[in-house]
């Protein structure tokens, strides 16, 4: 069975050395979190936390992500256990226009570029937007309501979406070495996913919950992960050389996987590496609830982790 994986962005060389910075600190470094060092002084006003909702530990299996290859040949990835030993909090809707907008008000974000104009903008989700510029508001929203906000892993909206997220498996046979039957199998489901678009972003609520009250997750709006895009070759006789990651490219999830070149906002004007490009992108975060988050910030923030 697999463990849960950390976010992307923290190596497990940070994750050893944390203790060891707090043992150096001594008894002054548990006075220190308590009297609140790691968080930042919120600039501005300080703000309301999201609605979010949290999601018990369980165990739960998926289909991990990456473009999977054996002998020469693309194939479906394979499923994995994953065991969740801690919940997740994470926001119950995408962040708004409305919400998104304060943070370009603030000077800290950039302006949206949605493709699909709407009549009353305030009450959709957040459209045209950039996996760096939901990353400057995660940093924006946490000075500001004193939390830790991240963008979630392709394992977290797994874990969050339960029965709605999206498996990748094409369904082709897994032996054969005919290409074509992987072709055809990719070509009819992407004729399938064209005729079922309907792109216009809706109100938050629209396509309704899953089962742990996980809104709108797998509607028109694909959401940024911090989990790179990857090539896995199964059939390597080198298993410690047989992936390759490119951190440039980030994996967005809503009906389908979809990786995204991390600076494009519109999805239409290219930067899907493969596969139909997504409606929309935009996104929602998860709340950092260890106990320890503000200090990791702080120190990441100075450099002192990564």
């Amino acid at each position: 069975m697999s463990m849960p994986s950390t976010k992307s962005d923290v190596s497990w060389t940070s994750v050893l050395l944390l203790p060891l910075l707090l043992a150096g600190l001594g008894g002054w470094g548990g006075a220190a979190i308590k009297a609140g060092l790691g968080t930042a002084a919120p600039t501005g006003a300080v703000l309301s936390e999201p609605l979010t909702i949290v999601i018990a530990p369980r165990d739960f299996s998926y289909r991990a992500a990456g473009d999977y290859y054996k002998n020469g040949v693309a194939v479906d990835g394979p499923m994995q256990t994953v065991s969740m030993t801690r919940p997740l909090t994470i926001m119950k809707y995408q962040v708004s226009n409305a919400d998104y907008a304060l943070c370009v008000e603030a000077g800290a974000c950039a302006a949206a570029e949605p493709e699909y104009p709407a009549a009353n903008r305030k009450t959709i989700p957040a459209t045209g937007i950039s996996y760096g510029d939901a990353q400057d508001y995660a940093s924006w929203l946490s000075q500001r309501t004193g939390a830790v906000w991240t963008l979630p892993t392709d394992e977290e909206l797994a874990f969050a979406a339960g029965s709605r997220f999206p498996d990748d498996a094409l369904g082709a046979d897994q032996s054969s070495s005919n290409p074509a039957e992987r072709w055809l199998a990719n070509y009819a489901r992407e004729a399938q996913l064209k005729t079922s678009r309907d792109p216009d972003p809706k109100p938050a609520g629209h396509f309704g919950e899953n089962e742990f009250g996980f809104a709108d997750f797998g509607g028109n709006i694909w959401e940024w992960t911090t989990t790179c895009s990857r090539r896995i070759d199964l059939g390597s006789s080198n298993p410690e050389r047989n992936e390759t990651a490119d951190c440039g490219i980030y994996h967005a999830i809503g009906k389908h996987r979809a990786p995204m070149v991390f600076f494009v906002r519109n999805p239409k004007g290219g930067g899907c590496a493969v596969g139909t490009p997504p409606d929309n992108l935009g996104f929602r975060l998860v709340k950092d609830t260890r106990w320890y988050a503000p200090l990791f910030r702080y120190l990441q923030g100075r450099g002192l982790l990564t």
